[in-house]
Parts: C-alpha cells; sequence; structure tokens
C-alpha cells in the first residue's frame, strides 16, 4: 500500500508538472514580438536614408521607399496594425533597434558583426559592387564578365576614394589605372566626361545612374563577385524563429508576385527622373 502510493503520488506529481507546463506554454503562445506589436496597435520601423530602400523628402520629413512601403504592408496585411517610421542615423540604427526604440530596422546590409547583435529577416534585396561604363566604349568591344577583363592597361578605372570599396578593389587591380575622387558627383562626372572607362560603386547607386542613360550605360555585376551581401529588416534577438518565419513568408510571397521588384522599379526611375532634373 505505502508502494503503491508513493506510486500514485509520482503520477500525480508528473501530471501536475505536465499540465503547468502546458499551462505556461499556452501563456507564451499568447505573447511574443508580433504579439506584443498587434496590443501596441503600432509596428516601429527605424529609418536611416539609403536610396532606394529608404527616402526622406527634405521638404516634408515624409518617408518612402522600397523597405518603407514594405514595412507598412506587414503592418496592415499581416499584423492588422499601423506602421510609425522612426528617424534615426546609421550610426543608430543597431544600437536603437536593441534599445526597442522600434522593432524593425530596415535596409540593413547583413554581415557577421551585426548578426551577433540582432537577428535578421531573408534577403529583401541584394546588395553588390557592380562597375558601370559607355556601351560606345570601344575598350569594352567584348563586354567584360570579370574584374580580369576590366584590369588591363589603357582602361581607367573610377573609384571614389577611401571608401569601402576602394579597399577592397584596389589591392585586385595590377594593370588598369585607377581614378580616385572624393565624392558621388565627381565619379558620375568622370564616367560622363570619359576622363575614365568605368565607375565602380554598389549597384544601387549605379542603377539609379544608369536610369538616367539607358541606352548609353551598361552595366557590369562581376562573377565572382567583389563583394555581395543581403539587404534585410533588423529584428531584436528576443524574436523567435517562428517570429522571423512570420516576416520571410511575407517576404517570400511579395517577391515570388514580383511586388519587391515593381516597387523598387518604381523609386529608381522616380529618382533617376529626379536627377536628371
Amino acid at each position: 500500500m505505502k508502494a503503491s502510493g508513493m506510486f500514485k503520488g509520482i503520477v500525480l506529481g508528473l501530471l501536475f508538472a505536465a499540465s503547468a507546463g502546458y499551462a505556461n506554454a499556452q501563456s507564451q503562445e499568447g505573447s511574443g514580438y508580433w504579439q506584443d506589436i498587434q496590443k501596441s496597435g503600432v509596428l516601429r520601423c527605424g529609418a536611416a536614408v539609403a536610396p532606394p530602400h529608404v527616402i526622406r523628402d527634405p521638404q516634408t520629413g515624409e518617408y518612402s521607399g522600397t523597405f518603407v512601403d514594405l514595412c507598412k504592408k506587414f503592418a496592415s496585411d499581416a499584423l492588422g496594425v499601423k506602421a510609425e517610421i522612426v528617424d534615426t542615423t546609421w550610426d543608430n540604427i543597431v544600437a536603437g533597434l536593441q534599445a526597442n526604440r522600434w522593432d524593425l530596422s530596415m535596409a540593413l546590409n547583413q554581415n557577421p558583426k551585426r548578426a551577433m547583435a540582432i537577428a535578421f529577416s531573408q534577403p529583401v534585396v541584394e546588395y553588390q559592387v557592380s562597375g558601370l561604363y559607355d556601351k560606345a566604349n570601344p575598350k569594352f568591344s567584348q563586354p567584360p564578365k570579370s574584374i580580369t577583363d576590366v584590369d588591363v592597361a589603357g582602361v581607367t578605372i573610377i573609384l571614389m576614394s577611401g571608401t569601402s570599396i576602394d579597399g577592397t578593389l584596389s589591392p585586385q587591380i595590377k594593370n588598369a589605372t585607377i581614378l580616385r575622387l572624393p565624392d558621388i558627383d565627381a565619379t558620375r562626372l568622370a564616367l560622363s566626361s570619359r576622363r575614365g572607362d568605368i565607375l565602380f560603386d554598389d549597384s544601387d547607386s549605379n542603377a539609379l545612374f544608369s536610369a538616367t542613360g539607358k541606352d548609353r550605360w551598361v552595366t557590369l555585376n562581376p562573377e565572382p563577385a567583389i563583394s555581395k551581401q543581403g539587404i534585410a529588416f533588423g529584428l531584436r534577438r528576443s524574436a523567435s524563429y517562428s517570429d522571423i518565419q512570420s516576416l520571410n513568408f511575407f517576404i517570400q510571397e511579395k517577391s515570388a508576385i514580383g511586388e519587391i521588384d515593381r516597387i523598387a522599379k518604381g523609386y529608381i526611375d522616380k529618382l533617376a527622373g529626379d536627377i536628371k532634373q
């Protein structure tokens, strides 16, 4: 009888523990990254300027861009809340997220250092270094496919001085001449005036400039790549796997139906029109 009583006690104890664990799991299901935002009614998106992904109108202070549109759509379509765009800088884009000043950081390059501090969604778009050249340039009668194809004596490569692209690409150049200039306007002017033959910059900047003369400029995306990273949403480390998957499924759908490409192209065309003016 004593042994039987002990056995019953153990069984009851196990059942109680299981029941408590189940109840705790149920309570946790009602609390999470997105559930907390739904309770507050607002999805806060941290914004540092990075056209065409994040654009700020200098006159009105209003934000637009590919990531801004996606933030608003995810807020309304997936969460049923309003989106609030929170102004920040690139120096604070990660720290502000960690400090819970906003819920998503927009248009972050994925890299190992940041991944130690925050979580990432899957890439929305890709960042890479591309080349831009005039299709009428006789030095490129055969379209180049790699850095080796442009690292030729007599070719002048245009770079913005002191950038990460300068630091990454310059050591690879053995035969071509490198023309380093102080800012993006100077590099574009050098390319347009044929002071140099090919401009290497991030693909977004080159896409914007290329759109100003679609019949003139040709883009080189080197294989192998000079530098290539995903550009994604950043989340706090408290986001669970299922939280991140919810955002990823949203991104996957918008990408599959071509909506992300359409949004991005619209902003690139608009910015290119502004540059022409």
